[in-house]
């Protein structure tokens, strides 16, 4: 019997080195974390912690991953992404970007920063739907125009829900079009815009929206926004797909769209991207 038992866990561990297409899956997926390997701590006789199927300090409980945490940004330099984040733009080129149409993505890139150029809009190669991103810019120094023609660009999640990117440092727009908007639904709880030309940082928690098989909106899309360290959105509700004078409307899509960065026609320079997934990171907590 012995035998047999071994025999088989030599087959099963030969299956599971075997499938390299899988295993590369899971190694990227994992990549920049890892758990400690170290014994098991807490108990085995307590109640279960309410609707969930662990018990209080449950010993079986899985532990977290360990990562490495990001470093803050400064004006002269960028910081750096989590050990497990995918990293958008990290000042030297832009290969995971493409153009709107699928071509290649023609913005300048210098000094560790890229900046629109008037040849539209760029999206990301890969696609992502429930997300924690990481995006700093600045609006140009030199000030030109005023409202909406200042400093604009976007932040479009999957390519449908704007974080608005405009100067809004001593200038007047609609509300809900200002820097740090849900564009077109909610206006930033505060302005906490730097001056021109100052390095600006969004910190977004994204929850993509739900629909059922014939395209009914399930769940709406929920959207978190820090401004420069200061929560302009709490999880504020969407109202649906970004939309210029008119009322926001749902449509079904796919789970998992590409990130865009909008060309207004503003010079506006971006630094420092990066977007770590929210979902398979707590399936077996």
């Amino acid at each position: 019997m012995l035998k047999r038992i071994v025999a088989i866990c030599s087959v099963l561990s030969v299956m599971l080195v075997s499938v390299p297409a899988e295993a590369g899956k899971t190694k990227s997926k994992l990549k920049g974390r890892h758990r400690t390997g170290q014994p098991d701590q807490g108990y085995d006789d307590t109640l279960n912690v309410p609707g969930q199927p662990w018990g209080v300090h449950d010993k079986e409980r899985p532990e977290p991953w360990i990562i490495t945490p990001p470093t803050a940004s400064t004006q002269e330099k960028a910081g750096s992404a989590p050990s497990d984040a995918t990293v958008l733009f990290d000042g030297k080129n832009l290969s995971q970007w493409q153009a709107g149409n699928g071509g290649r993505a023609k913005w300048i890139v210098k000094d560790g920063y890229m900046e629109v150029n008037g040849t539209g809009s760029i999206r990301t190669r890969e696609s992502f739907g429930s997300c924690q991103l990481h995006v700093e810019f600045a609006t140009p120094s030199e000030v030109q125009g005023d409202s909406q023609g200042r400093g604009n660009s976007g932040v479009m999640i999957m390519g449908l829900y704007e974080i608005q990117v405009l100067d809004s440092y001593d200038n007047r727009s609609y509300s809900d079009g200002q820097a740090g908007a849900i564009y077109g639904q909610y206006p930033p709880l505060v302005n906490a815009s730097r001056a021109p030309g100052q390095w600006q940082v969004f910190d977004i928690v994204f929850e993509a929206p739900e629909f059922d098989e014939e395209g009914a909106l399930v769940e709406p899309a929920h959207i978190t926004v820090f401004h420069n360290g200061v929560v302009v959105h709490n999880r504020a509700t969407s109202l649906g797909q970004v939309a210029h004078k008119d009322p926001a409307q749902w449509k079904a899509h796919a789970q998992q769209l590409p990130l865009t960065l909008q060309d207004h026609g503003n010079p506006v320079r971006f630094r420092n991207v990066w977007i770590r997934p929210l979902t398979g990171y707590d399936s077996d907590q």
